[in-house]
């Protein structure tokens, strides 16, 4: 990734992807920082010793505000109130970033952030009345825009714009323009092995003096993780055939949550210490589904296997991110899964 963007960029790791602590500390000690958004991502990424912090989120807590400036983070404030409760909490003028959401300025993903009515940033018709907010120096713009975009060459293009805007904003503004955070939003293809091609980026030129950061997180963790979990039950049910997991989306939402079915490859397991027949199914399509009770608990559909069977395991491959952090692992109260850090 530091080889396809520009030379003089920074490179902040998003903790939302993967709260892990060994992951955290491992991405702390090569990337220029963690870009936080909880009070709790704030912890983590003190504990990993950062050697920078940008936090963001469009929620904080007067509690999380303090934190972040005792921690010395940079802070992307995200709304006109916001700023005035900075300003009201912080002991000296601390250095800010404006999260702006532009009108057309988003990019296709998964998730919109910027260019459409979100919660995420400040319009920018009020930019004006937010840099009149005193007891705080304005310093630059977050204009994070979208998750997982998978077209490097609109990025690169994405990038170029936010930089222009932000300097024409700066210059009308009589801002001294220190940071443009372009934040992340680099994708990944789950239905296949392809990546976003990046090289595009590197040609954006960043003035001197000028701090330019990306903020991936998605990128850099998904192919850093599987999930693995082994088949309970084989059965076939109305004319489909479900191979009922130890496992489900209380480990693994993402594809529930984003409505694709995950490819996995099968690990065969030759044993079966049982003296009841072992269930299996041969030259069928299954769908790879959880143990909780709802019918949503579904990681993959319709999946061609050659043969299967009860208490062979299942690989989900890129689950590196936003797999374990965002499942709702509470419901029915299921032993977590066992984390294997290699």
């Amino acid at each position: 990734m530091r080889a396809s963007l520009p030379p003089s960029a920074s490179l902040l790791y998003a903790v939302k992807a993967n709260g892990h602590p060994a992951v955290v500390r491992a991405l702390a000690e090569v990337c220029d920082g963690l870009e936080v958004a909880s009070g709790g991502e704030l912890a983590l990424a003190v504990a990993a010793g950062a050697k920078r912090i940008v936090f963001g989120g469009p929620g904080k807590t007067d509690a999380e505000l303090g934190a972040a400036i005792k921690a010395g983070a940079l802070i992307n404030v995200e709304s006109v109130h916001e700023l005035r409760r900075l300003a009201t909490i912080a002991p000296t003028p601390p250095k800010v970033c404006l999260r702006v959401n532009r009108p057309g300025g988003g990019l296709r993903g998964s998730h919109t952030m910027a260019g459409a009515p979100t919660p995420f940033g400040i319009e920018e018709a009020r930019l004006g009345e937010a840099l009149r907010v005193p007891g705080v120096e304005v310093i630059g713009f977050h204009l994070h825009a979208v998750s997982n975009n998978l077209d490097g060459a609109a990025h690169a293009r994405f990038v170029q714009d936010a930089l222009a805007w932000s300097i024409t904003a700066a210059d009308k503004s009589g801002i001294d323009l220190r940071v443009v955070n372009v934040g992340g939003g680099f994708g990944i293809d789950y239905l296949s092995t392809a990546k976003m091609d990046l090289s595009d980026l590197s040609s954006n030129k960043t003035p001197d003096g000028l701090d330019l950061i990306f903020e991936p997180g998605r990128y850099l963790a998904a192919d850093a993780g599987i999930y693995a979990a082994t088949v309970l039950d084989l059965k076939t049910t109305h004319g489909r055939t479900f191979a009922v997991l130890r496992g489900g989306t209380h480990h693994f939402r993402l594809p529930a949550a984003w409505g694709y079915s995950h490819p996995f490859t099968i690990v065969p397991v030759s044993s079966w210490p049982h003296p009841y027949p072992r269930p299996a199914v041969r030259d069928c399509e299954v769908d790879a589904v959880g143990e909780l009770c709802t019918p949503r608990d579904v990681l993959t559909r319709g999946q061609h296997v050659a043969e299967l069977r009860a208490g062979d395991i299942l690989v989900f491959g890129r689950a590196g991110a936003y797999g374990w952090d965002i499942s709702h692992h509470d419901f029915l109260r299921h032993d977590p899964p066992s984390f294997l850090i290699v």
